[in-house]
This record gives C-alpha cells, sequence and structure tokens, in this order.
C-alpha cells in the first residue's frame, strides 16, 4: 500500500467582539493591570457574550478555513472539535457539522484541555495516513469565561474565549515530520473544572448525585513548574525523532498560556525571541483555541510561509502534554 502523507492547507479564526482589558478586572477582584502583565504578559482577553456560542464561533474559524483550503465542507470527511466547553455536553461538533453544511462528514468532540489541538492534530493525521479519509477539519475552541469564577483572582485574570481551526488533507509528501504525546494523571488535581453534584434520594434504597461543574480550580505555581520542564523536553525528542535540529526551526507556536512560559521555554531549547509566535497579550488562555488562533493570525501576518517549519506544543488539564512538528501548506 502507497504510503498517504499529510499536508495542513488552510487556517481560520474567530473571537467574540468584547475584549475585557486588565484595567476593568480591578473593579471585580483585588489586582492591577501591572501586576497581571509582570506575571502572565496578558494585557486583554477577548469574552463571549450571551448572544455568542462555541458552535458560532467554530463555524466561523472553519469556514476560513476551508475557503483558505481552497475545497468546499461538502469535501471534508471528517470534523474533530478539540474542546472541554462545549455548548451541549453530548458534544457540539455535529451541530458544527450542520452551520457547515459539511453533508458527507463524521464530527465528534475531543477533549484534551489546552492540550487539545495538538492531540486533535494526530489523531486527525491518523485517519489521513490509513487512508480512510482525505479532508479533515480539525477546530480548537472554547469558552473558559463560562467556567471561571470572577471572584478568584488567580484564575480570572489568565482566560480568554475563541476558536481557530485548520484544514489537513491526503498529500503525497508527509508534512507532519513528527509527534510526541504525553499524559500524567497522577498529577491531575493541579488543574481541574470538576463536577459538582448534591445527593438526591430517588428511593430509601437509590440516590444520585445531580448538579454541574465547578469554576476552574489551578495550582499555578505547579502547572508552571511542570510547563517549563515538560515542554522543552517533549520538543527535544520529537526534533529527535523527525532527525531535525532546534536551528531549522522557523517557528514556535505554543500554547499561549503565559508569556513567561513561552521566554522559559525558547530559553531553554536556545529559540531566538523572534521564531516565537506570541498573541497571549492580546487573547490570554484560548485553552484548546490559542495554538491554531496564534497559527492563523501568523499566516495572515505573512510571518509563516509555506514550507516553513514549525515547532508547536500544547501543555494543560490531564495534566497532558505534547509537541507537533510540521512544515507549512502543501
Amino acid at each position: 500500500m502507497q504510503n498517504i502523507g499529510i499536508a495542513i492547507t488552510g487556517s481560520g479564526s474567530a473571537l467574540p467582539t468584547t475584549s475585557l482589558h486588565n484595567q476593568e478586572l480591578t473593579h471585580l477582584v483585588e489586582t492591577s493591570d501591572e501586576w497581571i502583565t509582570t506575571r502572565t504578559g496578558i494585557q486583554q482577553r477577548r469574552i463571549a457574550s450571551s448572544q455568542d456560542s462555541l458552535c458560532k464561533l467554530a463555524t466561523a474559524a472553519s469556514q476560513q478555513a476551508i475557503a483558505a483550503a481552497g475545497i468546499t465542507a461538502a469535501d471534508i470527511d471528517l470534523i474533530l472539535l478539540a474542546t472541554s466547553t462545549p455548548d451541549d455536553l453530548f458534544g457540539t461538533a455535529c451541530k458544527v457539522q450542520g452551520e457547515l453544511g459539511a453533508i458527507k462528514a463524521v464530527a465528534f468532540d475531543l477533549t484534551a484541555a489546552c492540550s487539545g489541538f495538538v492531540f486533535g492534530l494526530v489523531t486527525a493525521a491518523q485517519y489521513i495516513r490509513t487512508g480512510v479519509y482525505q479532508n479533515v477539519l480539525l477546530i480548537g475552541a472554547d469558552i473558559l469565561s463560562r467556567w471561571v469564577d470572577w471572584q478568584d483572582r488567580r484564575t480570572c485574570v489568565l482566560f480568554g474565549d475563541g476558536a481557530g481551526a485548520v484544514v489537513l488533507q491526503a498529500n503525497q509528501s508527509d508534512r507532519l515530520l513528527g509527534f510526541t504525546l504525553k499524559s500524567d494523571g497522577t498529577q491531575n488535581h493541579y488543574l481541574n473544572l470538576s463536577y459538582n453534584g448534591a445527593a438526591q434520594q430517588l428511593t430509601p434504597e437509590i440516590s444520585v448525585t445531580q448538579g454541574t461543574y465547578q469554576p476552574i480550580t489551578m495550582n499555578g505555581k505547579e502547572v508552571y513548574r511542570f510547563a517549563v520542564q515538560k515542554v522543552p523536553e517533549v520538543i527535544d525528542k520529537t526534533l529527535f525523532a523527525a532527525n531535525l535540529t532546534v536551528d531549522q526551526i522557523d517557528w514556535l507556536v505554543l500554547h499561549q498560556a503565559n508569556q513567561r512560559i513561552l521566554n522559559a521555554v525558547a530559553e531553554r531549547l536556545n529559540i531566538p525571541a523572534h521564531k516565537v509566535i506570541s498573541n497571549v497579550a492580546n487573547y490570554g488562555n484560548t485553552s484548546a483555541a490559542s495554538i491554531p488562533i496564534a497559527l492563523d493570525e501568523a499566516v495572515q501576518q505573512g510571518k509563516i510561509k509555506p514550507n516553513d517549519i514549525i515547532a508547536a506544543s500544547g501543555f494543560g488539564a490531564g495534566l497532558t502534554w505534547g509537541a507537533a512538528i510540521f512544515q507549512w501548506g502543501r
């Protein structure tokens, strides 16, 4: 059987119109613009309004990516939606499929928190490499503002909302040069959006829990330590598997969690600052959406060009982390 490669042929992104600046957060919690900027690099973030939905943002980003790839929604075989915040707990990918008119596509949600886009990229690649599907739409989208405690200054300053998407297509040469995925459930307690239920007695013998989810809780110090140690390791490992050196990387596109993490990872890998894509100042941490939004923005700005080698890495709840190295375009 002939080996089938993959190419990432189009990108798109969508963000809510409402911006929440650091100064406005000082009216909600005891903090300051200087404190937030110094520790995170974040100056503002986009917040979904009551009129916005995950489906709406994901669909808009997808339409751009499909157009950029030069295909139509009817050509899509598979839709993967990486999200932790679906509009519907049963999944939102099928609704996106309906909105797009992607009549022949199978669609499902994939959850790996802030690593979701990288995990989704690798998942999509397997379907193409095995010859099952030719055109895959991968979306990373999250509306974390729904699940933030706006009185918790450790978390409410960090998160924003948005969606990013790419189209992956079967290709003669394989543009996904290497990947590594990792999980460590023993550190799960450092970052959570946990179920919070109360017991309800159905009969004298049977009780069930009914409820919702508690807001995001995070041990920032431990997550920072984890990211700064594990992300350079996983990128190094992926470079080795791809038979590449750090010098051959044109762009480093990390999950946009915190500017200090971006700087520390680049420093450990000896990647110069001008190769690091960063938009965390404008959008904050958009979870699974952060890598594809940053990627699309850099493509639109003309920074990322065809054949450029990109090292992408996501890390977050689970705890999960991973890296993928790919060449842009066909």
